[in-house]
């Protein structure tokens, strides 16, 4: 718990206060998968692999130091890209070093396919990197081999089964060797449809018996110019991730559920990328970085997850009557939220680009995953116009919600809704303790136990 208070990635409560950033130093790869095509200069693209620019070293570090003196929040500092980091080891270890003696305190992360992992353990534990991502999306070379078109190790290129069997090896070798010199490892796997859905539980039992805390379920994304794109390969639906992800779950293994699938370039919150903000012109301008007072705002930050965490235990204890009741009778609601992150119902519907999606029984919330959508508005005075599709195109990922909360909606998009058999409740506050007073509302509704003066 110590190790992800502060991590937004690792924790479910820390990413709703605390800041990632990510260094795009690492453009090399030593892998190609058949979902990805690496773009540096896509600034519209919000997906892995993607930046607008690669960094030196040196830049890197300047930027961290920039970035950290105004944005007190900032936790965590991760090399993911857009190529493998430890396809760029020296780019990548120097980097680390730098921040490590410019920004002491802030948490060090490592993203990697894991090719060449075995082969950097010392440098990972002299730099006190205590995380490490693997992307692992199979443990059978069979079903790899159809995700993985090839591997180059030391100038020899190896495909088909071959390289995938290599590949997988170095992967489970360098999670099992992480795990016992106490680094915490989160897997990442990519959902793919008809290549390696019914193989991912597989894989899970497989990373928890090596040591591995967590696992990321994540959907496919099929990049433009991509071998997946040309050979016509969907996107899984977000029904088909949640059933995937509670199967993984049922294996014993904890899954992460609030992952954005970031730029390699991102900065802040976690769905809240402010890259944009922190040109090279805004890093000049930084003042001094004063690290007494980062590390007083973080520990009230963490203060705020303690308080938070008491109050959903005493919510629980007074909802148990209700959540009994409803248990037996299998009543659950599912609800999306619009919010701009800390916890809180804080985002008009037309400007949220992702709606996070709960269910609760009465008594607990729990977070079932993130849709991305296309934004209702984009800022005009008058958005309904040609907005028919997107809204449709909303309510059909929604459509498995039953209530949309979020602090204000256009009359309109609020009765198509309806229609569509979701009922948009504008609100602010608390996430979690709106959607328990929605769950009263909708399981008394349900059951007829409203009298005449609870109604009005």
């Amino acid at each position: 718990m110590e190790e992800v208070s502060r991590h937004p990635c690792y924790s479910e409560e820390a990413h709703r206060y605390f800041a990632r950033m990510h260094l795009p130093v690492a453009p090399a790869c030593n892998i190609q998968c058949r979902y990805c095509n690496r773009k540096f200069d896509c600034v519209n693209e919000s997906r892995p692999g993607v930046v607008s620019e690669v960094l030196s070293p040196e830049q890197a570090d300047k930027k961290v130091k920039g970035v950290a003196a105004q944005l007190m929040q900032l936790s965590v500092v991760g090399i993911a890209g857009p190529g493998d980091p430890l396809a760029n080891a020296d780019r990548t270890f120097e980097t680390f070093r730098k921040i490590r003696s410019s920004v002491p305190g802030v948490n060090l992360c490592l993203s990697t396919n894991g090719l060449t992992l075995l082969q950097h353990l010392d440098e990972i534990e002299e730099l006190g990197i205590k995380h490490v991502t693997l992307t692992i999306n199979a443990i059978d070379p069979k079903i790899g081999s159809r995700v993985y078109a090839w591997v180059v190790e030391n100038g020899v290129r190896y495909e088909g089964k071959e390289a995938a069997e290599l590949l997988i090896s170095r992967q489970l070798a360098g999670l099992k060797a992480l795990s016992e010199r106490g680094v915490l490892c989160k897997i990442n796997s990519v959902l793919i449809p008809g290549v390696n859905d019914a193989h991912l539980p597989e894989v899970s039992k497989a990373v928890k018996s090596l040591g591995a805390a967590l696992h990321n379920v994540t959907p496919l994304i099929v990049a433009p110019g991509s071998q997946y794109e040309q050979e016509g390969q969907r996107a899984p639906r977000p029904k088909e991730l949640h059933a995937l992800q509670e199967s993984c779950g049922r294996e014993g293994m904890k899954i992460m559920r609030h992952c954005r699938q970031c730029r390699a370039d991102a900065i802040g919150l976690l769905g809240q990328d402010r890259s944009a903000d922190f040109t090279w012109e805004n890093i000049e301008q930084a003042p001094p970085l004063n690290l007494e007072a980062r590390e007083q705002l973080q520990t009230q930050l963490e203060e705020k997850i303690r308080q938070r965490r008491l109050r959903r235990e005493e919510r629980n204890g007074s909802s148990a009557e209700i959540s009994e009741a409803s248990s037996a009778r299998r009543f659950v609601i599912r609800v999306a939220v619009a919010t701009r992150g800390s916890g809180k119902v804080n985002l008009h519907f037309g400007h949220a680009r992702e709606f996070l999606v709960y269910e609760s029984d009465g008594q607990t919330v729990s977070l079932l995953g993130v849709r991305k959508v296309q934004s209702y508005c984009h800022g005009r005075a008058e958005c309904n116009g040609d907005k028919e599709a997107t809204l449709r195109e909303i309510g059909s990922i929604l459509k498995d919600c039953q209530i949309l909360l979020c602090s204000g909606i256009g009359d309109h998009p609020r009765k198509q809704l309806q229609r569509a058999g979701i009922v948009p409740i504008v609100r602010s506050g608390d996430v979690e303790q709106l959607i328990l007073e929605s769950f009263r509302y909708s399981y008394y509704f349900q059951n007829n136990l409203f009298r005449k003066d609870d109604v009005t």
